[in-house]
């Protein structure tokens, strides 16, 4: 049994909390906040101990740290925890500067521990299928990529001003998705970006909508478009196109009815957000975390993923900056 410690009882932090103390193989030992009601009322809804950040890391009884912070904490817990020996899952991104996020992982190598970073997309079915399908040569050579992913309404500003920018908290995980799909990372990347949405956002330093191609040393393109506003819900979809055929991943729907009638053809809108739509992976992710600890295996999605992510997002900004498209070598 892995005995979990939770760093964060934040909205994604109950998600994992759920997750954690629902798995057969883990045990939700102790929680810690920031903010301590929230990781009081958290903790007695699992029935764990409320502790501080450091407390968790230090007890040689919890076996494995689940970080859930904010962004800006991320390098430091992590090189915290696996310095203690733990075994660490970590939110995306691994943080906000590249620079740090490079020497976490130069510090966490040193100690031989593992680190897996919650790119959960991966692990949703319709995503993996696509992935397996490509590798099993069912639509022949790769050449493009579509990844769509729009949330149904911005954050808060105050959100905004602390997220690192478009790039690196939204777009990121798509950056880890055609990495994921495509087995290899571009060459260069070209972005282009608007505030539509909120003019608060544009004042705030960030964007709400951009386009950003990736290029391929073969050739091949992959195109990502975001969006903090899609009116209709939250939309996922993947669309992969190859040399013989055609890969789509549609968006999961709140039910499976469709009305047709003489007024036209209705079904249901996409599931509201990412809670909903991506409740299944959260768990597989988590699946994937602890079988991977106690066999000893490489963790499915390993620190390196996060700072090639990060990477790509850090590319992307500074092509949005200049206008012109970023080596990622350059980076």
């Amino acid at each position: 049994m892995l005995k979990v410690g939770l760093l964060g009882a934040g909205r994604i932090g109950q998600v994992h909390a759920a997750v954690v103390a629902a798995h057969d193989g883990s045990k939700l030992a102790a929680i810690s906040d920031v903010y301590a009601p929230a990781a009081e009322e958290l903790a007695a809804k699992y029935h764990a101990q409320v502790r501080s950040s450091d407390e968790i890391i230090a007890d040689e009884a919890i076996n494995a740290v689940l970080i859930a912070t904010s962004t800006d904490t991320h390098s430091d817990l992590i090189e915290a925890a696996t310095q203690a020996g733990k075994a660490v899952m970590c939110e995306k991104p691994v943080d906000l500067s590249l620079e740090r996020a490079r020497a976490c992982l130069e510090a966490v190598s040193a100690t031989g521990r593992p680190v897996m970073i919650g790119f959960n997309r991966r692990f949703d079915p319709s995503f993996a299928a696509i992935r397996d399908s490509l590798a099993a040569g069912q639509i022949g050579k790769a050449e493009l990529l579509s990844v769509t992913s729009f949330d149904p309404a911005p954050p808060p500003v105050e959100y905004i001003k602390v997220s690192g920018g478009m790039f690196r908290d939204m777009m990121i995980h798509d950056f880890d998705m055609t990495n994921f799909i495509m087995g290899e990372t571009p060459v260069s990347i070209s972005a282009s970006g608007a505030c539509l949405v909120n003019p608060e956002i544009g004042r705030a330093g960030d964007i709400d909508t951009a386009v950003v191609t990736l290029s391929y040393a073969d050739g091949k393109l992959a195109v990502i478009k975001n969006s903090r506003r899609a009116a209709y819900g939250y939309d996922q979809r993947l669309e992969l196109l190859g040399a013989d055929g055609l890969l789509q991943a549609q968006n999961m729907l709140e039910n499976t009815v469709i009305k047709s009638t003489g007024q036209g053809v209705i079904s249901a809108k996409p599931t509201y957000f990412f809670i909903e739509r991506y409740l299944p992976a959260y768990k597989a992710e988590w699946a994937a975390f602890v079988a991977a600890v106690q066999e000893g295996d490489d963790m499915p999605v390993s620190l390196q993923d996060g700072v090639q992510a990060l990477a790509m997002a850090e590319a992307a900004q500074r092509s949005f900056d200049s206008s012109r498209p970023v080596r990622l070598a350059d980076v």
